[in-house]
């Protein structure tokens, strides 16, 4: 137990013990948060049944039974490195709540930034835009899209069952089953119809950083992540095909992470146009239909 029961806590101080203890464990804070003290905000007040997107009373003091709750999700945080937004079945992504739980990632792409600063332009003059989120894992990205342009049609697709089926949950969640239809199938192969916009956040880990991954990451589904020696498995079909599913002057944006240097190498007669981000990311790339 890092909070004695005997004694009274506050909201900080049981914060700054957890995230005290979560430096002394040297976890990994790649999920959501980027520090300690972030992370053991979200998971302290989440304990406390508290939302972390809203300020708390920090001076208030836990009751015996919130002191309990705090320690036991500390406590699995570090034993079982479960990743904090599976503890609490919660992610935030581009100002929104989703559900969340290991049948898909843990939301956290900079496509979010993206999203939310208008398609950094990449959509004007679109009156109603067609938009697909190809491997949509938990539907975070393709729900974004839809609050963002209120006019879109978006389409979302991915191979797997389990995160579709997560993916589904957050669309009712969200009220959005009228605007994102959700796909089954092998990146383009359920889709019959042209885009003004792909959007994917695919599997782009190559097999170095797969073996040297962190603990965390081992609670998410492989499938999801991995994507052979150079990373590049799955963006290369996307390179071959995404121009049979664009309109005219429709545009692919792609993540590929720490990929992107394989994939200049692999690709070096294409001009990728690599998109600069203002809250931290990179190895995100966009490429017209003519370009392709």
């Amino acid at each position: 137990m890092f909070l004695n029961s005997n004694h009274s806590h506050t909201i900080e101080s049981a914060i700054r013990a957890a995230a005290a203890l979560f430096e002394q464990s040297a976890l990994c804070f790649g999920h959501g948060t980027e520090t300690a003290i972030d992370e053991a905000s979200w998971l302290i007040l989440h304990a406390m049944g508290l939302s972390p997107a809203q300020a708390p009373d920090y001076a208030e003091i836990l009751s015996e039974e919130q002191v309990a709750a705090c320690n036991a999700i500390v406590q699995k945080r570090i034993t079982d490195r479960t990743p904090a937004a599976y503890l609490t079945g919660q992610a935030w992504f581009a100002g929104h709540c989703f559900l969340c739980d290991e049948r898909a990632l843990v939301p956290r792409s900079p496509l979010a930034e993206l999203i939310n600063d208008q398609f950094f332009g990449l959509l004007d003059g679109v009156e109603k835009p067609a938009i697909l989120d190809l491997c949509t894992g938990g539907g975070c990205i393709a729900i974004a899209c839809a609050h963002a342009s209120p006019e879109a049609t978006v389409h979302a697709s991915d191979i797997s069952n389990e995160a579709l089926a997560l993916a589904r949950e957050n669309v009712d969640l969200h009220g959005l089953q009228s605007r994102v239809q959700l796909l089954q199938g092998s990146l383009f192969d359920p889709l019959s119809e042209r885009y003004d916009l792909i959007v994917s956040n695919p599997p782009y880990v190559d097999a170095q950083d797969i073996a040297s991954m962190p603990d965390e990451f081992s609670h998410e589904p492989m499938l999801g992540l991995a994507a052979g020696r150079d990373g590049l498995d799955l963006v290369r079909i996307m390179l071959r095909d995404a121009a049979d599913y664009l309109k005219p002057n429709g545009l692919l944006v792609v993540e590929v992470g720490n990929s992107w240097q394989a994939l200049e190498q692999a690709y070096s007669h294409l001009d990728f146009g690599w998109v600069e981000f203002s809250n931290g990311g990179h190895g995100v790339f966009v490429l017209s239909r003519d370009a392709l």
